[in-house]
């Protein structure tokens, strides 16, 4: 069985992917596996002087569920099994990294939407992705 990646931030554009992926599902023999997976940008500074390790991991996880939400409620309407994880760090490091040690056959990213001439001056997640993965990155519009 194929393993799918599939990275979500509570945006429209990602929840826009998952709903184009959901639609491409028919290509494939059997159902893949699919998984979400939420990046929380790390606290930086000094927060960590002020506010204990267990309620940063708890503001991680609250904060990751929030953005799995719009995507896991796509998938279970769709009758679409998923599983889902939350890790903190760089995004793009962190799914590649995540993609590689999982044994993912796939992630399944949208682009950013900041148009081309911001794209190309910021660069996008999605674009970062498919330059470190060494998993194949499918990107949905």
């Amino acid at each position: 069985m194929l393993k799918f990646l599939l990275p979500v931030d509570g945006s429209d554009t990602s929840n826009k992917a998952v709903a184009e992926f959901i639609k491409l599902l028919d290509w494939y023999k059997e159902a893949p596996e699919i998984h979400l997976l939420n990046v929380q940008f790390p606290q930086h500074g000094n927060v960590t002087l002020f506010i204990d390790k267990e309620s940063i991991n708890l503001y991680h996880q609250e904060e990751g569920m929030k953005g799995l939400k719009a995507a896991r409620d796509l998938l279970g309407q769709a009758g679409i099994p998923c599983q889902f994880h939350i890790t903190v760090g760089n995004p793009e490091e962190m799914i590649t990294r995540y993609a590689k040690e999982m044994g993912f056959d796939q992630i399944v990213i949208g682009p950013r939407g900041l148009g081309v001439v911001k794209g190309l001056l910021l660069g996008s997640v999605a674009s970062k992705v498919m330059q470190l993965s060494t998993v194949p990155v499918l990107l949905i519009k």
